[in-house]
């Protein structure tokens, strides 16, 4: 399972790379046009304004649009290798889930749900993360599985990889059925959560955000934001605070409004700076986590994007996506103690910060300051314990990072039909090979019978070395030009 988790993670960093320009491109064009986010009187017309609506709609093509990236990333990350048929694949899984799943299919087929608010919003709110990379998995699983699929002679054209998008589609509307009824069960359980720690006050904060932060992964967060940040349970904290309610006024809100909300702030601007810190420092390749973590930290300092961050640890490393989302609840709660308030309409960044500030409810805002310093730095001292100390997979800390010096190696000769022959049968031939793949500089061979892997032959063959994880698993060492030797290698096989 832990491998598994792992490849998964990994899998999750091509489409993980591609969010933080995003999210700074959002928080610029949020500062140009506050409008865009609903400010009260902020002007909606002028070389600003049209300027941060460019760059707000440029951000949010993919923002908007994560789950398709996830889908892509999985599907491919996850193949036996890395063909474009498993993104295709995935790309048809989610596409089948979504449709058969989109509220207008789900109510036709049962109409009661448009009658019981709680699972047509489940309904509304499934397409996000975890379809998608369940998607993925249904689309890498058909491509592993199906791609030398030999079908009779009069369905010939369809063998093969052609038959993968097929086999997906009839796998996806089986998975859409399971959902069809599962998902707004789990969906309403979450909500029911939220609707039972209403009343316990700063303890309800903690209990709420450390959830919000947990079910990140899941997509499932939404039941919970529903329930305290609109108006589905009478609640509604976001909405009361921009429309410029204070506790009593009107009568029915009867909470601290902003309370629901604005424990996020120090977490997200300063806190991620400090984990991204210590991230940077305990990494082995130090240039891989700061080109990762860094953007991402400017992301969530200045517009709330906290996702490329989460997302580039929580699968390596979920332990220490535990202990965050336990570090955002124990900061919640006392920030909210402590009277600071503040409200978003994006996210909790600098942006939505400095706009929410004028507001009726919000309170003590400076205080984000002395709050904000503490959780950089309880932050950073937290994580950079526990990555040191369990040797956590973080960006720049992954196993692969030895590569780093396994990039220099130099090949003998460029002959790589004859390294490929070499390590083949040193590994115990092609009948010992259940799998190979590749990475930066190795050769990953899945394998039946380790006593017949002669690591003195694989060297001979002009390998550089062999890492034996495990009795079914062998490692290679080629260097940098590890592809080519790879490509001979998928021909003899």
């Amino acid at each position: 399972m832990y491998k598994f988790l792992q490849k998964l993670g990994k899998s999750l960093m091509l489409p993980v790379a591609a969010l933080p320009i995003c999210g700074i491109l959002m928080g610029l064009g949020y500062a140009l046009a506050p409008a865009v986010m609903g400010v009260p009187d902020a002007p909606t017309e002028g070389a600003a304004y049209i300027v941060g609506f460019l760059l707000i709609k440029a951000g949010g093509a993919l923002i908007d649009n994560m789950a398709w990236l996830f889908v892509i990333g999985v599907a491919v990350g996850m193949a036996d290798d890395k063909d474009g048929t498993s993104a295709l694949a995935g790309l048809v899984s989610f596409l089948m889930m979504k449709s058969l799943l989109a509220p207008a299919v789900v109510t036709t087929i049962m109409p009661a749900v448009a009658d019981d608010r709680v699972k047509l919003l489940a309904f509304e709110k499934f397409e996000n993360v975890f379809p998608a990379i369940l998607a993925g998995l249904i689309g890498a699983f058909c491509y592993n599985r199906f791609k030398n699929a030999k079908l009779p002679d009069w369905l010939a054209f369809f063998s093969g990889k052609r038959c993968v998008a097929i086999v997906t589609g009839v796998v996806s509307i089986g998975a859409s059925v399971i959902l069809l009824f599962v998902w707004p069960i789990i969906f309403g359980a979450l909500y029911a959560v939220g609707e039972a720690i209403l009343g316990l006050d700063i303890v309800g904060v903690g209990i709420y955000t450390f959830l919000n932060r947990l079910l990140i992964p899941t997509g499932l967060h939404h039941a919970l934001n529903n329930v305290f940040w609109f108006d589905t349970v009478g609640i509604g904290d976001l909405q009361h605070f921009w429309a410029g309610h204070t506790q009593g006024n009107p009568a029915e809100v009867t909470w601290s409004v902003g309370m629901y909300m604005a424990g996020f702030f120090p977490c997200m601007m300063f806190g991620i700076a400090g984990a991204a810190a210590a991230m940077v420092r305990a990494a082995k390749n130090k240039k891989v986590a700061l080109g990762i973590v860094l953007s991402a930290a400017i992301c969530a300092f200045l517009c709330g994007v906290t996702e490329p961050f989460e997302f580039s640890f929580m699968f390596l490393a979920f332990p220490l996506y535990v202990v965050y989302a336990l570090l955002y609840a124990i900061f919640a709660m006392v920030t909210v103690a402590l009277g600071f308030r503040a409200g978003f309409c994006f996210s909790a960044g600098a942006t939505d910060l400095v706009f929410s500030a004028s507001l009726p409810a919000a309170s003590n805002t400076l205080l984000i300051l002395p709050i904000g310093l503490v959780a950089l730095v309880v932050f950073y001292l937290v994580f950079y314990f526990a990555i040191k100390k369990f040797d956590l997979k973080t960006p720049g800390n992954e196993d692969e990072d030895a590569e780093a010096e396994e990039a220099k190696i130099v090949l003998a000769n460029n002959d790589f039909t004859a390294i490929a022959s070499g390590v083949l049968e040193a590994i115990g031939g092609k009948a010992n090979v259940s799998n190979v793949d590749y990475c930066t500089t190795r050769l990953r061979f899945e394998i039946k019978d380790y006593t017949a892997v002669n690591e003195k032959a694989i060297k001979a063959a002009g390998a550089a070395g062999v890492i034996r994880p495990s009795k079914t698993a062998c490692q290679v060492i080629i260097g940098p030009k590890v592809q080519f030797v790879y490509d001979e290698l998928k021909k003899m096989l």
